[in-house]
């Protein structure tokens, strides 16, 4: 026999009902989320090199990581297997084998990966002798506790992991473009340090001017994002860095929440361009954090781009107008499966991988013009 309910009883039961909900409503509108949701379709999104370069093979980068992913492999796995395309493509002098080397000639590799639903990170700076750096940064993520192994140490970890150590990543191509860089700057070797940055930094510029060196690939770097119709998001980003570097420079990509950043309830951010500007700024965070909050992709992306503009005042980085004299771009993807590739200048595209197939697209641009205007 059922149990009459006092009134008292249904009148205090249902405060607390309220209570509970006006709370829940409370959590939910002081800290929005985008909730990771089933039935996504899947995407991949890279920097535009990652539908271009296929190695001698009948796949791009993003082909692959689709394939993949689209196959049930993990989505990082996907990921990976499609920068490996680039990174041993020495066709790319951006990333990987044959990638632009540094100041002395020697070609030093960066690279990240995150796993959104393991909620893991790993990476590497500075190595030297592997090919493909990712797969280094996966071995971090997988067999250290740690998120970051740099130099002869990444070095060290990597030969102890079973990977190949060659003595020398140039290409001829990649060393003749060294040796013009050479060339051209030697006569400055004397001037006092602050005149000879800028003369390498002149010098290899004009190289792009004249065609000897792809603008994108004097910055460097891919970066490859995917999810899966879980909603499982993971991301990498790989680089042999700007080119003609100081030995040891360090740019953004293997820098979590800068060339990378991976929330798995949120979505993913990756960049391409002037590191330093993105490593001051964490620009890739910053965008995850404004997804968070409810921001479209595009809008998230714009977001970042508008800080590095207020954070770029030093007048060797402006150009006539005021506006900073370098490029930068990014690549976003959010747990819906919505995307956006942004970029400061018009110009730069990326690449992307659904159900329609491999596309190079146009990013959005936050300013007119050139960057040297």
């Amino acid at each position: 026999m059922t149990k009459p309910i006092k009134r008292r009883d249904f009148m205090r039961n249902s405060a607390v009902a309220g209570l509970t909900l006006a709370g829940t409503k409370s959590s939910v509108l002081q800290f929005p989320n985008i909730m990771v949701q089933s039935g996504v379709k899947p995407i991949v999104i890279s920097s535009a090199n990652g539908n271009k370069f296929k190695n001698g093979g009948d796949m791009t980068a993003v082909q692959k990581a689709f394939t993949m992913i689209t196959q049930g492999a993990d989505v990082l796995d996907a990921v990976i297997a499609g920068v490996n395309i680039v990174e041993l493509d020495p066709l790319d002098d951006s990333v990987g084998y044959g990638g632009l080397p540094n100041a002395d000639g020697v070609v030093q590799l960066d690279s990240s990966c995150m796993h959104g639903p393991k909620k893991r990170a790993g990476a590497v700076a500075a190595l030297e002798g592997v090919r493909t750096p990712s797969l280094v940064a996966r071995a971090v993520l997988e067999s250290t506790d740690h998120h970051l192994l740099v130099g002869k140490g990444a070095q060290s970890f990597a030969r102890n992991m079973g990977f190949n150590i060659e003595d020398d990543l140039n290409t001829d191509h990649s060393r003749q473009l060294w040796l013009e860089w050479k060339r051209r700057t030697d006569p400055a070797h004397y001037l006092d340090p602050k005149a000879r940055a800028e003369v390498w930094r002149r010098e290899g510029l004009k190289m792009v001017e004249e065609g000897l060196v792809d603008r994108e690939h004097y910055y460097g770097t891919i970066n490859c994002d995917g999810i899966n119709s879980k909603g499982e998001i993971c991301g990498v980003t790989t680089t042999s860095g700007l080119a003609w570097k100081i030995p040891g420079r360090v740019g953004d990509s293997p820098i979590l929440g800068a060339g990378l950043y991976v929330d798995g309830a949120v979505g993913a951010a990756g960049s391409t361009g002037r590191g330093e500007a993105n490593l001051y700024n964490l620009c890739s965070f910053l965008i995850v954090e404004e997804m968070r909050r409810g921001a479209h992709p595009k809008d998230a992306g714009m977001e970042a781009l508008k800080r590095i503009k207020a954070n770029t005042i030093e007048k060797r980085l402006l150009n006539s107008k005021g506006n900073p004299n370098f490029g930068i771009n990014f690549y976003i993807l959010n747990a819906r499966g919505q995307y956006a590739g942004v970029t400061m200048y018009p110009g730069a595209s990326f690449a992307i991988c659904n159900e329609s197939g491999p596309q190079t697209l146009a990013c959005e641009a936050l300013l007119s013009g050139k960057p040297n205007d």
